[in-house]
């Protein structure tokens, strides 16, 4: 284990001058229950916000469909005005029912909206990156893109959004996406054992663009496994921390944003990223991804 944490090193977004540390700060756990409604205890969600901003971190991704608006309105709360290398990622593409439900819209009034509630409530005159959320919950559709991606790209021209990224996308929608504006960054559904996305995160890192796991530890069902168990065991930290630390070393376009609403767990989080997993843990590691998973 390293003496420093540095987390992870940095990244620079491709034709940007965004640099981030690759260990970032997922702040959906920000609101409260199923993500919707206010947290039971704001003080604490400030105090993790902070805690994050003073250990390093300088990527935080969000989204106004968390609460909905309450976590970008947490993290104005805590951090603003922000720290010049801050960056603040955000997505649109969804909103929430009045049962907190899930409901994807990509419609161009909605999206538009969607960014203006985002400035607003972060306090922003622009964003620094948008993601565009599109298809399932966690699996891509393989529905055009372009009418969607033509509205971010219109409003990225107006001066609201600077960069534009993709989330839960095909490669096929990839390219669609590249001849309407440039992507920076695809955020998708990837960790040690759910592993489809391995040809395309190589494509990508080839390419300097910018990789962002999310449900980087299994999401609402997190990861369980004897082989994490096992190396979590070898090198005295926690099962999290190790599949954390193998998603540092998979690639080097690789972000984190791990999520918790705890200082204690925010500091087990970032740990990961001075973790280093031998050749024979890492190679056990891969096989995760062959395997099923309990």
């Amino acid at each position: 284990m390293n003496t420093q944490n540095n987390l992870g090193g940095a990244f620079t977004f491709p034709g940007t001058s965004i640099t981030v540390k690759r260990m970032g700060y997922g702040a959906m756990q920000v609101a409260g229950p199923h993500v919707f409604g206010p947290p039971k205890d704001v003080n604490a969600a400030l105090a993790v916000l902070r805690e994050a901003v003073e250990s390093g971190v300088n990527h935080i991704d969000t989204s106004d469909f968390y609460g909905p608006h309450i976590t970008n309105q947490i993290i104005k709360q805590a951090l603003h005005p922000y720290g010049k290398d801050l960056t603040i990622v955000t997505k649109v593409g969804a909103r929430r029912g009045d049962d907190s439900s899930w409901i994807m819209d990509t419609s161009p009034e909605f999206l538009r909206q969607s960014v203006e509630d985002n400035l607003r409530n972060l306090s922003l005159d622009v964003l620094p990156i948008v993601n565009l959320r599109v298809g399932g919950v966690s699996a891509p559709s393989e529905a055009s893109i372009t009418e969607p991606l033509t509205v971010l790209a219109e409003l990225q021209q107006q001066g609201l959004i600077q960069h534009i990224g993709l989330s839960n996308v095909s490669q096929k929608q990839f390219d669609e996406a590249r001849p309407i504006t440039k992507i920076v960054c695809v955020q998708n559904y990837y960790n040690v054992a759910h592993r489809e996305d391995d040809g395309f995160l190589d494509r990508l890192n080839a390419e300097g663009v910018a990789y962002v796991p999310f449900f980087p530890l299994g999401g609402f069902t997190p990861l369980q496994s004897s082989t994490l168990d096992d190396a979590a065991s070898a090198l005295r930290t926690t099962p999290m921390v190790v599949a954390l630390a193998w998603l540092l070393q998979r690639s080097s376009n690789m972000l984190l944003i791990p999520g918790t609403s705890s200082v204690a767990h925010l500091r087990e989080n970032i740990s990961a990223a001075s973790l280093q997993l031998s050749q024979d843990i890492s190679d056990k590691l891969n096989e995760m991804g062959h395997v099923s998973v309990i």
